[in-house]
């Protein structure tokens, strides 16, 4: 290197980049890279017409009955439509109707806005299908039973 030329000049007196700016251009590109590794299955998850989840808002015919733990339970979700109604701008008018029972007691179950389920006896905790939320409520319930009145009547 000649005692003139300045650090940032390669040979003949060409214009290198500086360091810092080489290692802000990496710095930039892994950070690209990694957050559109992460959101990648994001944004492609909508894109898929097989995906389960994509459905998960639609109420379809959930029925079940099963011994679990000693436990007979049974449950029907359906989508029902009140009469007259009419649907404004392509909008569903289907309200989801559930209904599930631990050994003959109504357990009050509740659909949250994501599609999932809780229940009185799991109030604090969602679950993906009425069968996980009646499940997880007789798991809860050990060898009590559920009310035989409703909590909730008019």
């Amino acid at each position: 290197m000649n005692p003139t030329s300045r650090p940032d000049e390669g040979p003949a007196g060409t214009q290198r980049p500086a360091r810092r700016a080489v290692l802000r251009a990496v710095f930039t590109a892994a950070v690209l890279a990694g957050t559109g590794g992460a959101l990648a299955p994001v944004l492609l998850r909508g894109q898929d017409p097989g995906d389960p989840g994509q459905d998960r808002d639609a109420v379809g015919p959930e029925r079940f009955s099963e011994l679990y733990r000693g436990r007979t339970i049974r449950g029907t979700a359906a989508a029902v439509v009140p009469a007259g109604a009419q649907p404004h701008n392509g909008e569903s008018v289907a309200a989801p109707a559930v209904d599930v029972s631990i050994d003959g007691r109504t357990l009050h179950v509740m659909r949250r806005a994501d599609g999932s389920y809780l229940s009185t006896v799991n109030h604090y905790e969602s679950f993906p299908t009425l069968l996980e939320t009646a499940r997880a409520a007789v798991d809860e319930l050990g060898t009590a039973q559920l009310s035989a009145v409703s909590p909730h009547t008019i």
